[in-house]
């Protein structure tokens, strides 16, 4: 236990020791990079778009209750909701693409170790920034679907106009979904 103890405080002196965050950070695969990217983005996206839903449909299942006609034409807020996701699952497909092992199965010595690292920070900075966008654009959408839901079981005159609110709420998405792209387009993963 002594010498445990003792251990805590000495640093590490072996080759396979890390100096700092900044070896930590840079020692990651590109690979890998690009794969969490993907996941955040289609995550994030999936997140919205149920925390939307979620919004949306509680409000729309209570105020049915005074106004059972408002349940189908209010039905729109969910598909809005739902189109974050598949920003997300869009963008997720692009960037697979962009991922390729070498043409050999190895790293040769000609290997471009810069286009390297920048496709797999490219991939992996646009999937968290369509994440990110799409469950700002979810919860958004849900709120004013929910509004949307509320307003209409009190006045019919209202819809339309939460309504537009709602297609700029959504258009978040699709702002997001064009910056991934935009910040992906010179991601490629090198083959030789």
């Amino acid at each position: 236990l002594r010498a445990l103890l003792l251990s805590i405080g000495t640093e590490c002196t072996t080759y396979y020791c890390n100096k700092g965050w900044n070896e930590v950070i840079s020692h990651l695969s590109p690979y890998s990079w690009a794969n969490w990217g993907i996941a955040i983005g289609l995550g994030f996206s999936v997140v919205g778009a149920a925390w939307g839903i979620w919004l949306t449909g509680s409000s729309l299942v209570g105020a049915a209750v005074k106004a059972p006609r408002i349940r189908s034409k209010n039905l729109v807020s969910v598909i809005f909701c739902e189109a974050t996701a598949i920003y997300g699952v869009i963008l997720a497909i692009i960037l697979l693409n962009k991922i390729g092992p070498p043409k050999d199965g190895y790293f040769s010595s000609t290997w471009n170790w810069g286009q390297f690292y920048f496709a797999g920070y490219s991939v992996f900075f646009s999937g968290c920034s369509v994440g990110f966008t799409n469950i700002a654009s979810g919860i958004s959408v849900g709120i004013a679907g929910s509004a949307c839901a509320l307003g209409d079981a009190q006045d019919d005159s209202l819809f339309v106009k939460i309504l537009i609110v709602e297609i700029f709420a959504s258009a978040l998405g699709i702002f997001g979904i064009i910056v991934g792209i935009i910040q992906s387009n010179n991601a490629q993963f090198p083959v030789q």
